[in-house]
């Protein structure tokens, strides 16, 4: 048998976690790529539970990645409201915006570019 050098990870057992309140911010390196899992509870604010702590109001990280669960919005402070549902691939630039979850389920996203940086 010949050594091809595939790498399987899981992000039940990830390389970090960051424990956000409310939520939790999963990191998963591979193949020189860090990928993310945003976990958020409903009530969960970017302005409110990762800012603070930042010392920031708003987030400026770009994020590209695909909703699994829930719906969540990106809201940039010229009044653009986006709303990212189950199953919609998002690209948000690096321009502040602030965030949060939409109703009573929880929020859940894979994040293809940006998790490095994501709540640092």
């Amino acid at each position: 048998m010949v050594d091809v050098g595939v790498i399987l990870k899981r992000f039940e057992t990830p390389d970090e976690t960051r424990h956000l309140e409310h939520g939790r911010f999963e990191l998963v390196h591979i193949g020189g790529v860090t990928i993310g899992r945003a976990t958020y509870q409903p009530g969960w604010k970017w302005s409110k539970h990762v800012g603070p702590g930042l010392g920031l109001t708003r987030c400026s990280v770009e994020h590209m990645g695909l909703v699994l669960a829930g719906v969540a919005t990106a809201a940039f402070d010229d009044g653009t409201v986006i709303e990212l549902k189950a199953g919609d691939l998002f690209c948000i630039p690096p321009v502040p915006h602030d965030s949060w979850v939409v109703g009573e389920e929880s929020y859940v996203s894979l994040h293809l570019s940006g998790a490095g940086k994501y709540a640092r």
